[in-house]
C-alpha cells in the first residue's frame, strides 16, 4: 500500500498477547499523506490509553505524536478520536486487578486534557469521537436507566460545540430504551460494531430500532473489528502479520454475513439520507485493504458504490 521510499524507515516494536510475542512494523507519520490519497477516515485508536494533557497541565507523548500527525495530514483529512479510557471506563486494570475509576465521568478532565486540545491540534479535521466503553457483566452494571443518566449528565456538562461523539457500549444489556433516548436527546451516536460479543450488525440495528445518527452531519459510525465470538487474542493471532487476507476469517458463514449487513446499512442509510462511516480493521479479515476492497465490489454490485 505504502510507496517503496518509506521501506528504510519501517520500524519495529514487539507486544506481547496471550502468551505470545509478536514483532509489529509500524510506518513513519508522515506517510499519512498516502493513506488519505486512498481512505477519507483515520481511526486514531492510542488516544485510548493516555490523555493529550498530563496532569500537570504538560502535553504528552500522545499530543505529540497527533500534532505531527495533524502537520503531515492533508486539508481534506478525517480524523475519529477515540476517547481516554480514563473518562469512559468504569473499571480499569491496574496490578493485574479491574478497579474502580475515579476519572470516570469526569467532564471537566475530560474536557481539559482531551478534547479541547484534540480541537485545537485537528481544527475541523476532527471528525468525531468515539466513546468506547469496556465489556461489564450485568450484575456489575447499574439498571439501565441509571447509566444512561450518568451519561446524560457527564455530555450535558461538556461545552457546546463539541466534535460528534459515538458511544460504542460493549455491554449488550444495557442496550435498553434509556440508552437510545439519550443518544437522540443529547445528539450522541451510536456506534454500531462487529465486536465479538456485541452480535451481528443487523440485529444491533433491529435492538436499536434504526439509525442513532450524532451531530448535524447525521453521521454513523460501524467498526469492522473482531469475528463474532472470537476473543481478541485469538484474532489477532490468526490476522498476523496482518499482509494479507486470511481464509479462516475471510471464508466464513459470518465474515460473508458482515459484509453483507454492512453493505445493507450502506444502502439503508444513503436512502435516510444519512452519512456513514466504515472503519475496518486488520483482526476481522486479516487485511483491512482488502476488505475495504471487498466492501467496494459488494456496493458496487448492489449499485450503492458512492453512497
Amino acid at each position: 500500500m505504502y510507496p517503496d521510499e518509506y521501506a528504510g524507515r519501517v520500524a519495529s516494536r514487539s507486544r506481547e498477547l496471550g502468551g505470545r510475542r509478536y514483532t509489529e512494523r509500524t510506518v513513519p507519520i508522515d506517510s499519512v499523506v498516502h493513506y488519505f490519497e486512498r481512505f477519507d477516515v483515520l481511526e486514531v485508536d492510542y488516544t485510548f490509553y493516555r490523555p493529550l494533557i498530563e496532569e500537570d497541565g504538560s502535553p504528552s507523548t500522545n499530543y505529540h505524536t497527533l500534532q505531527r500527525y495533524a502537520d503531515h495530514a492533508p486539508a481534506h483529512a478525517r480524523f475519529v478520536l477515540k476517547a481516554p479510557q480514563a473518562y469512559s471506563a468504569r473499571k480499569l486494570r491496574r496490578s493485574g486487578k479491574y478497579l474502580d475509576n475515579d476519572e470516570y465521568l469526569d467532564a471537566t478532565g475530560y474536557t481539559e486534557r482531551f478534547l479541547a486540545p484534540a480541537a485545537e491540534l485537528l481544527g475541523d479535521r476532527l471528525d468525531g469521537v468515539l466513546f468506547e466503553q469496556e465489556y461489564g457483566r450485568e450484575r456489575d452494571s447499574p439498571p439501565p436507566e441509571v447509566f444512561a443518566a450518568e451519561l446524560d449528565a457527564f455530555f450535558a456538562a461538556l461545552p457546546a460545540g463539541a466534535p460528534p461523539t459515538h458511544l460504542e457500549i460493549r455491554s449488550p444489556h444495557l442496550h435498553q430504551p434509556p440508552f437510545y433516548e439519550l443518544l437522540d436527546r443529547r445528539g450522541l451516536g451510536h456506534a454500531l460494531s462487529h465486536w465479538t460479543w456485541l452480535g451481528p450488525l443487523r440485529r444491533q440495528i433491529a435492538i436499536a430500532g434504526g439509525f442513532h445518527p450524532a451531530g448535524a452531519d447525521r453521521d454513523v459510525l460501524v467498526r469492522l473489528l473482531t469475528p463474532l465470538n472470537v476473543r481478541y487474542a485469538d484474532a489477532y493471532a490468526m490476522a498476523y502479520p496482518f499482509d494479507r487476507t486470511v481464509p479462516e476469517l475471510a471464508d466464513t458463514a459470518g465474515a460473508r454475513a458482515m459484509v453483507a449487513d454492512t453493505v445493507r446499512l450502506a444502502l439503508r442509510a444513503a436512502a435516510e439520507n444519512i452519512r456513514i462511516t466504515v472503519l475496518a480493521n486488520n483482526r476481522v479479515w486479516g487485511n483491512a485493504p482488502d476488505l475495504v476492497e471487498t466492501l467496494e465490489g459488494a456496493l458496487r454490485e448492489a449499485g450503492g458504490l458512492g453512497h
